[in-house]
């Protein structure tokens, strides 16, 4: 089954309305959550019209036209495309400047898992408190954790507008938070918006990890040229991310070695990564994140379109449903229209897509080759993840350190055991997040200044 940007080869039937109106409370409340802990209120952005119910293609809200990438790319990574103005939600004025800083939008070169160059959007926000910690001004590159499959989700315009509600699609921009907690440490942050998350030319390939190691490491250097920044070539930079974010962190620290020699890497800080991504499916199916299985799909079409009839064969029209319709949402409309559905019921014989996976030698190929925890990662890691986290299962994450320490990584494992609200709760994959969110940020500043770790491989037989 071949896909476009914006189009499955079925027509994208609705779903049951008995499942769309499964998604559970505790989905709504996280919503809810969500929406407080930005406290920025909603905006609404220009959509595309409605397609009809029978139309063939699955057709998401538009977005600004920086966003689509021109005919005629950079030949060198990291190199910036094109910039402008991005306007902060939440921006106060200040003595020295808006707090907490000045933003840019951006639009950078990058290379994908088939070696093509691609454009990538994201954002760097120049911080309007001082660096303290001696030497030049170091630069985290921020990688998202999911914010959904269609163009709107993006982090940049999430930055812009935090709660943005488009056609039935709810973005929720919940990674101001950590962002602006960085900023005020004086540390500049660089945003990307991953492969195709934004630029209309190409499906996002969600959980890639090679897009998006390389679009993380990439907006590091596209940071060192962007107008009125500090950001050098000698900056220290740091990787952030959890969940997804914390697999792509995962990923970029494995892959800086051969991709980014040139990217001073001090530290990195992989939270929940989804590092073994069977597992990971297994987590979700069935959870309020379902929605994560159709865009991990997607992704892998994108990313090998001859897989097209080897997934196609095991589909119903239930399931080439899901498909064109997880390839617009966010992160907000899955939790509340996609929450608790599992993927037997898009399948033809009612196996999982994990199953499926298992059973078909390319699509178990193809997963295999995105597990993280094969290669050494560079410089010191910070692994953390919740003891009751289901979702994206706690002893996939744990193996993870675990390899890593077999390869003589320094790492720092932090499990963090909080009392389980659950089977498959998502409050059980996303506390962790908020409770560790101070001291994850404190240990990547400890490592921008130079000071040193320790890592505790040698107590991690001990550890849950």
């Amino acid at each position: 089954m071949e896909t476009s940007r914006r189009t499955q080869q079925q027509p994208p039937t609705a779903l049951p309305a008995s499942e769309r109106r499964s998604a559970s409370a505790r989905s709504r409340l996280l919503t809810t959550a969500l929406v407080a802990v930005c406290g920025l209120g909603a905006t609404a952005l220009p959509a595309a019209a409605q397609p009809a119910a029978a139309a063939v293609e699955a057709t998401a809200p538009t977005v600004p036209p920086f966003y689509t990438p021109p005919a005629q790319l950079p030949d060198t990574n990291g190199t910036l495309i094109r910039t402008e103005p991005l306007p902060l939600a939440l921006s106060l004025p200040g003595v020295d400047g808006p707090l907490p800083g000045t933003a840019t939008r951006l639009m950078y070169r990058s290379t994908d898992s088939a070696g093509r160059p691609m454009a990538v959007t994201g954002a760097y926000i120049e911080p309007a408190a001082a660096w303290k910690g001696g030497g030049p001004r170091p630069v985290v590159a921020f990688a998202p954790g999911t914010m959904g499959q269609g163009d709107q989700c993006s982090a940049s315009l999430a930055l812009e507008h935090p709660i943005a509600l488009n056609e039935g699609s709810v973005s929720v921009g919940y990674e101001a938070l950590a962002i602006y907690r960085i900023l005020s440490r004086g540390v500049a942050v660089a945003v990307t918006d991953y492969a195709g998350l934004g630029t209309p030319d190409r499906v996002h390939t969600y959980v890639n990890r090679v897009d998006e190691g390389h679009a993380l490491l990439d907006v590091a250097r596209a940071a060192r040229t962007v107008a009125g920044g500090s950001v050098t070539s000698a900056s220290p930079v740091g990787l952030y991310g959890y969940s997804q974010g914390g697999g792509a962190s995962a990923a970029a620290a494995e892959l800086q070695p051969s991709y980014a020699p040139d990217v001073p890497l001090a530290g990195t800080y992989s939270g929940a990564p989804p590092a073994d991504l069977n597992e990971v499916m297994k987590g979700v199916d069935g959870s309020s994140l379902a929605a994560a299985i159709g865009w991990s799909v997607n992704g892998m079409l994108e990313s090998d379109p001859s897989l097209g009839p080897v997934i196609d064969a095991h589909l119903n029209a239930a399931g080439r449903a899901a498909l064109a319709k997880t390839s617009t949402m966010c992160v907000g409309d899955a939790l509340l229209g996609l929450g608790s559905v599992s993927s037997t019921q898009w399948t033809t014989d009612g196996s999982s897509v994990s199953q499926v996976v298992d059973s078909e030698p390319r699509l178990k190929s193809f997963i295999g080759a995105q597990r993280i925890g094969t290669l050494k990662p560079a410089g010191p890691v910070r692994v953390v993840t919740g003891v009751n986290d289901d979702m994206v299962t706690h002893g996939q994450v744990r193996k993870l350190a675990v390899d890593w320490c077999g390869k003589g990584a320094d790492v720092t494992y932090v499990p963090v055991n909080l009392p389980s609200l659950g089977e498959k709760n998502i409050v059980n994959h996303f506390a962790p997040l908020l409770t560790d969110q101070g001291d994850a940020i404190s240990w990547l500043v400890d490592r921008l200044a130079g000071r040193p770790t320790l890592s505790n491989c040698w107590l991690l037989p001990l550890l849950p």
